[in-house]
Formats: structure tokens, C-alpha cells, sequence
């Protein structure tokens, strides 16, 4: 009898210890992945802290780009699947397939946050808060959000920030760890500058609920701000020059002859960089790339466009390097055009100027002179002193700015398969036919001109040193052509005459550049976008010019009557508003 009871216990002792294998084989086994995501929702998580990116400052301290506090929500990968999605849509009022779509996007680990929005209102976080318990695993963070005070104004300049790509992580190192909802820079000096500006990403380790509350901090590294820089940019000539551009397409470059730095540099139209903040919204997207004004483009360093008169002064220093010509020398009697073979080349001036030399060419923009001096010269020539003044190849201040074309008769042979005739000559000593610039290049241009000989390297950082170029170009026939050019402005015959200031005393060369030809313009009358554009290259103020600048107006009809004009805008408002702050740099 007391056999069959020990054997009896020892069955039901064997029998407890089955059922407590097979109890453990369903916990850890069968249920395991059920069990392990609810020790998950009460856990350790790491979380990135983004640094604050460093501050972008003008010459004289203006902040061009600057950090604001903002609220944002991100929601912990686990509760993606299962969260109220309707209630969620509904406070932050976005469609429930948008907010799906921003759900499902992946995160780098399942304990980084799904980030839903930026920039919460009070009223969003105040509805937040009370339906917690409705919409678990929500995190509300405090961070600092870009502001671009200037907006459109410096939009191309400045750039802005995007939320980090997967071929920018995988193809930059120093993105490697960066969760997917960090913002870097996508265009302009935001991109450039990008490392120095992003600073080094803190760190925090918590612990959270299962309402994903923060129960307690157990470690925090803080970021480290990213570091500020300063631009030669003038946000007081900037801003004058956005304001003047108001209604025209074209570009504005300003530049600092001695030294080189750029003052200013709009592309218009523009576009507000604030917007693209928060990740750019579909409609403002195809807002943008639907417009066929395409005010995406930078014009100032991609626009590509014939130089036209403007190019006179190039072809007018080729003649007095070279000797061909003196400032008196009389070389054309302007009848209104010439004849070559049974082609018409025609000056601007239906009437004709007469017998013209050098000065009055220049102050007059003669076309017939300058055929002639071109025909003297020779094409080889133009091209030599085209290219050393930096025309034909990028200046270096961009990676994505253009190098437009400087033609020759190598050049046509290649690309043309055609050979180079008296004609084209013509048309290039006048800044027409194949050539192409862009407004960046034309302000340095002006820029050597009025700073004794010297091409400089486009700067945008203050501090960089000016990297200078001499071509031993003799500085009497520099003033003999700025002088003209002053009075280009400031004579009653010069071509821009109507822009003449009474605040301030500059000269420039205009140019007037044909989109269609006559006939084809004749035919199509009408339309907005045959109309020529509208040079003027410039600098300010004749006397020891601080400022050497190009203004293109996009089909403005005339240099003289439009673009000079508006660079008259600029730099009177440039000057009034510098006095009523009392800045002097």
C-alpha cells in the first residue's frame, strides 16, 4: 500500500513538472513574441536629441537664418500599427491617408520614433495631452525650427533644409547615424555649409510606460550646437534689390571689386524657404514646379543668357590692349548698319550715330563701331580677353553655377559642324550670337574693371581670403572705359540716362539682348515672352567704387529703359535705408 502511494506521488510530482515544461515551452515558445512586446512597452529607450544648427549671419550681424522654439510628435514605432488613427488625424487636421502614409514610413530601429509632425500649436498639444490615454505611445518634444527672416529673399541664396534622404545617409558618413526625420541642407548655403552648421546630436536613455510616458531620465548627453557663420552678404542691399525686382523675372549680383566678396545675390522669381520647414507640402510642390517661371532657378548662377551690349566693354578693352584703336580714333561712320555680302547688319539706332570713336561708342552703344572694331580685331582676339576675364567657365563660387560659352571658330567647327564666318564676329563683338553668361560672371567683370585689372574668386564667407588673378592689363585704358561708362549714366546722350540719381553717382554699361528674331516677332506679337532682355552691369559710386554689380531683367524690353531703372532702385534704397540705420560697412 505505501508503494502505491509513493508511486502515486511520484507520478504527480512528474505530471507537475511536465506541466510546468510545457506552461514554459508556451511562454517562451509559442507565445514569446506576445509576452516580449509587453516587457517592450514598459522599457528602456534611446533617443536622439538634434542639435541646434548654427546661426547664418550677414556682414553686419543681420541674421539671414535663425532657430525658433517649436513643438513636434513622433509616435513609437511598436504603437504605429495599432494607434487611433482617425482621433490622431482629426486633432492635427490631416487626411487619415497622409498621416497613414507617415506611419508606415521605416525608421532606421524599432526603438527610434516615427516623426508625424512639426511645428504643433498650442491648441494641437493642449488636445494631445487630454486624449493621451486614447493615442498611446505619443512623445512631444521641444526642439528649434529653422526661420529664414528675409523669406524669398534670400530663398536661393540660403537654401533650406529637407528631411534627410536615404542616398544622402548612405553616400555621407557623417550621416550614417542620424534618424530619418533629421533635417539637413538640400539646396544653397544651408547644403554647402551643412557640417558646419548641423552641430553633434545629443543623446537622452529613458524609461517610458506603456502610454510611452517618460517614467524617469537614467542618461542624457546634450547636443552640441552646430557652428554660426558669417556671409559677405549686405541684407540691407538684399532686400532692396528683392523689393526692386517685385513683378520681373532676372537676377541681381552684387560684388565687392577689391576684394571680390559677393554683397548680393537674388534670383527672381522666388520662393519662401519658411515653407519647406516642416517637410514642402504637396500642393506648394506643384505650386513651385508647375510654374513656368520656374522659380526654383537660381538665375544669378544657372541663368544662362547672351551678354549682349554689356560685352562691349570686352570688345572695347581688346582694342586698346591691342592697339587697334585709341579713345579718339574714329573708325565707323554709323549710318544705322553695314552690309556684308547680302546680309544687313543694323545698329540699334535706325538713323545712325555719325562718325564714332571709342567714347562716344560706349556712351551711345553703337553697333556699327563696334562691328568694325570686332572685324579689326578678329575673333581670336575677343575670345583671348573674353576667357581672362572669366567668361566661358565657371567663377568657382558654386558647384552647381554655370560656365556659359565663349564661341570660336573651333568651337562651331565641333559643335556646328559649320565654318566661322565675318558675321559671327560681328555678332560676338556686340554680346550676341552664341555667347552665353551668366549674371554671377558679368558683376566680376564689372568688377575688374573698377579694381584696376584683378579677377577675383566670388566670396561668400567673411574672413576668406581674396584670391586674386592679374592679366597685366594696363589700368589707362581701365579708366578710359569707366569713364565712358560714367557717362553712360550722367550724360544726357548715354543709354541710360533716365536712370541718372540724385543720391548717387554711378555708371554701368547697358545691353539689350534679342530673344526672337524681328520677323518671328512680328508674327507672334503679343506674347509676354518675346520680348528682349533687359541688361545693365554697373558700379557704385564712380568715384572709388565700392560696389560693381549686374542686373538682367528676363524679356524687359530695353537695358536702359528697364534695367537701369531698377538698379537705380537698388542702390537708392540700398543707401536710404543704410542711413536711417546708421549702418556704415
Amino acid at each position: 500500500m505505501i508503494k502505491v502511494r509513493e508511486k502515486l506521488f511520484l507520478f504527480v510530482i512528474i505530471l507537475i513538472f511536465i506541466t510546468i515544461l510545457l506552461r514554459l515551452w508556451q511562454l517562451q515558445i509559442i507565445n514569446s513574441d506576445k509576452y516580449k512586446k509587453l516587457v517592450e512597452q514598459n522599457r528602456i529607450r534611446i533617443v536622439k536629441i538634434p542639435a541646434p544648427r548654427g546661426i547664418i549671419y550677414d556682414r553686419n550681424g543681420i541674421p539671414l537664418v535663425e532657430n525658433i522654439s517649436s513643438f513636434s510628435l513622433s509616435v513609437y514605432a511598436e504603437y504605429a500599427d495599432t494607434i487611433n488613427r482617425e482621433l490622431l488625424s482629426k486633432i492635427l487636421n490631416i487626411s487619415v491617408e497622409e498621416l497613414d502614409r507617415k506611419l508606415k514610413r521605416k525608421t532606421e530601429s524599432i526603438y527610434l520614433p516615427i516623426r508625424i509632425k512639426e511645428d504643433l500649436s498650442f491648441k494641437e498639444i493642449a488636445m494631445l495631452e487630454a486624449r493621451r490615454t486614447e493615442l498611446p505611445g505619443l512623445i512631444i518634444d521641444i526642439e528649434m525650427r529653422r526661420h529664414y527672416p528675409l523669406g524669398p529673399a534670400t530663398a536661393h541664396l540660403v537654401g533650406y533644409l529637407g528631411k534627410i534622404t536615404e542616398e544622402q545617409i548612405r553616400n555621407n558618413p557623417a550621416y550614417k547615424n542620424l534618424p530619418s526625420y533629421f533635417m539637413v541642407g538640400q539646396t544653397g548655403l544651408e547644403k554647402v555649409f551643412d557640417q558646419k552648421l548641423i552641430g553633434t546630436p545629443g543623446e537622452k536613455i529613458i524609461e517610458v510606460d506603456a502610454l510611452g510616458r517618460e517614467l524617469r531620465l537614467i542618461k542624457e548627453t546634450p547636443p552640441s550646437k552646430g557652428e554660426d557663420i558669417y556671409l559677405t552678404i549686405d541684407a540691407i542691399l538684399q532686400e532692396s534689390a528683392y523689393k526692386s525686382f517685385e513683378g520681373y523675372s532676372g537676377a541681381f549680383v552684387a560684388i565687392k571689386p577689391d576684394t571680390g566678396e559677393v554683397l548680393a545675390l537674388l534670383s527672381s522669381p522666388s520662393f519662401d524657404p519658411n515653407m519647406f520647414v516642416e517637410g514642402v507640402s504637396e500642393s506648394y510642390w506643384k505650386e513651385l514646379t508647375g510654374n513656368a517661371q520656374n522659380p526654383l532657378l537660381n538665375r544669378a548662377t544657372q541663368g544662362l543668357y547672351a551678354p549682349g551690349s554689356t560685352f562691349k566693354i570686352i570688345t572695347a578693352l581688346a582694342g586698346l590692349e591691342e592697339k587697334i584703336v585709341t579713345p579718339e580714333k574714329i573708325i565707323a561712320n554709323c549710318a544705322g548698319g553695314i552690309t556684308y555680302g547680302k546680309w544687313t547688319f543694323g545698329c540699334w539706332r535706325k538713323d545712325g550715330h555719325g562718325p564714332v570713336n571709342l567714347r562716344k561708342a560706349l556712351i551711345e552703344s553703337c553697333d556699327v563701331y563696334f562691328y568694325e572694331l570686332g572685324r579689326l580685331l578678329g575673333i581670336k582676339k575677343i575670345h583671348k580677353y573674353a576667357t581672362i576675364l572669366g567668361l566661358g567657365s565657371p567663377t568657382g563660387f558654386s558647384a552647381d553655377e554655370k560656365g556659359g560659352l565663349v564661341p570660336d571658330e573651333e568651337w562651331k567647327r565641333n559643335y556646328t559642324k559649320t565654318s566661322w564666318f565675318l558675321g559671327d564676329t560681328f555678332n560676338t563683338a556686340i554680346g550676341q550670337g552664341f555667347l552665353k553668361v551668366t549674371p554671377l560672371q558679368m558683376a566680376n567683370v564689372m568688377a575688374t574693371f573698377v579694381n584696376g585689372g584683378f579677377k577675383n574668386s566670388p566670396i561668400i564667407l567673411r574672413g576668406t581670403k581674396p584670391h586674386q588673378t592679374s592679366f597685366g592689363i594696363d589700368n589707362k585704358n581701365l579708366m578710359i572705359i569707366n569713364d565712358a561708362l560714367s557717362a553712360v549714366v550722367n550724360e544726357p546722350e548715354g543709354t541710360a540716362a533716365k536712370a541718372r540719381s540724385s543720391i548717387i553717382k554711378f555708371g554701368g554699361k547697358t545691353g539689350t539682348v534679342q530673344v526672337v528674331s524681328k520677323k518671328t516677332k512680328e508674327k507672334i506679337s503679343g506674347r509676354p515672352n518675346i520680348e528682349h532682355h533687359a541688361w545693365f552691369i554697373g558700379f557704385a559710386p564712380t568715384e572709388n567704387p565700392e560696389i560693381a554689380f549686374s542686373v538682367i531683367i528676363e524679356h524687359g524690353g530695353s537695358g536702359g529703359g528697364v534695367a537701369a531703372p531698377v538698379a537705380k532702385n537698388i542702390l537708392e534704397g540700398y543707401i536710404i535705408k543704410k542711413r536711417q540705420l546708421n549702418v556704415k560697412n
